[in-house]
């Protein structure tokens, strides 16, 4: 008991052991070549990332949240606006729609995917709404087929979170492509992860494509000519070097994801915990394998003494926090989302995960009865 092996929730190490060599010469490239910003590993990772999910343009930007951000200001949002966003997600996805000025309205989840109810979508459109914003949740689409009919029906945009969904598909589609554009993080823990923060927007939309370029760079195509006020949110060339070794591993490591959550939910059968509902029209990445049960916060005490590692996504839904009080959604507002908060757990999830972990958190799971 006492020698027993940490297991982790994730392992960033036992990853960048396996890719050392690559990375290190596609970082040393970037050094010798002194270009750090928009340099031409940019371009590169941008036009790979492009190619990858088939869709016309992928922007590189600071990060996740400012992939969001920017691509809602380049489909014209802003204030006086509002935005259904899931009452379920991380914060990043109501920041975003926050930072431009409009209002997230938010909607709650439903109870087998924990992904947003398009039902509830539709009865909470206004006349100032512009857009939906679907999260796919853990690695694993929303509902896109209905969300898409509403937004078409409504003539809204839809702007799609795809930062937990790499390489993720629904019907064949992948996440990212199939709203107006797609946002993706690159925070070093996600499927595809960069060594800091990193994000990018893709789209097929030229208009949209050009109008991130610009806000991402001060506003600017060409050096000094400033045609709307921009910010600075640029994917560093470090970052998109690192991005672009790591993305010709994506597959294999999801496919690895997939294998660990095959594995996961076979032996959790009947053990007194859910285990991810899988949507068949979709496929899931699993960037996080999330478990559900009343007793979550005495089970993750447990394993904690077990020496295995695991996280909550998200113990306090977005209405409940502080920073959006002024929303002034009563408690039982969203009672879905509120119901998950306090029963989910995410259990160790990473490629290099081996069999003889999992092993040991389902015994782990089962002698706790």
């Amino acid at each position: 008991g006492l020698f027993m092996q940490t297991i982790p929730f994730v392992d960033l190490h036992a990853q960048y052991r396996s890719i050392r060599d690559e990375v290190r010469g596609a970082m040393e490239q970037v050094l010798d070549s002194a270009q750090f910003i928009l340099g031409e590993a940019v371009g590169r990772f941008e036009r790979d990332f492009a190619a990858y999910l088939g869709a016309k343009h992928a922007v590189g930007v600071a990060s996740g949240l400012d992939a969001l951000r920017l691509a809602l200001e380049a489909a014209g949002i802003g204030s006086g606006d509002e935005v259904i966003v899931p009452a379920n997600t991380y914060i990043a996805s109501a920041l975003a729609v926050s930072a431009t000025g409009a209002t997230p309205v938010l909607v709650d989840c439903r109870e087998d995917t924990y992904q947003i109810d398009p039902e509830l979508v539709e009865r909470a459109i206004t006349p100032r709404t512009k857009a939906v914003m679907p999260v796919h949740l853990y690695g694993q689409a929303a509902d896109m087929t209905s969300l898409l009919r509403i937004a078409d029906a409504y003539d809204l945009d839809v702007i799609e979170d795809a930062a937990q969904a790499h390489g993720a598909t629904f019907e064949g589609r992948l996440c990212g492509t199939m709203g107006r554009a797609g946002c993706f993080s690159f925070y070093p823990g996600k499927n595809l992860g960069a060594y800091g923060d990193a994000g990018c927007v893709v789209t097929n939309d030229e208009e949209i494509a050009d109008h991130v370029r610009r806000l991402r760079n001060y506003g600017q195509r060409v050096k000094y000519e400033h045609l709307c006020r921009g910010m600075s949110s640029r994917l560093d060339s470090l970052q998109a070097a690192v991005l672009a070794v790591k993305l010709k591993h994506l597959d294999a490591w999801n496919a690895r994801r997939k294998a660990h959550a095959a594995r996961y939910s076979r032996l959790l059968e009947d053990r007194g915990v859910v285990t991810p509902a899988l949507d068949s029209r979709a496929t899931h990445v699993f960037h996080l394998y999330v478990v559900r049960t009343p007793r979550r916060d005495e089970l993750q005490g447990y394993l904690s003494t077990q020496g295995i590692q695991t996280g909550i996504h998200y113990p306090i839904p977005i209405h409940q926090q502080k920073a959006y009080s002024d929303l002034a959604y009563s408690p039982g507002a969203f009672p879905v989302t509120e119901r998950v908060a306090q029963q989910v757990l995410s259990l160790p999830m990473f490629p290099e995960l081996t069999p003889q972990d999992i092993d040991r958190v389902v015994d782990a799971i089962v002698s706790f009865g």
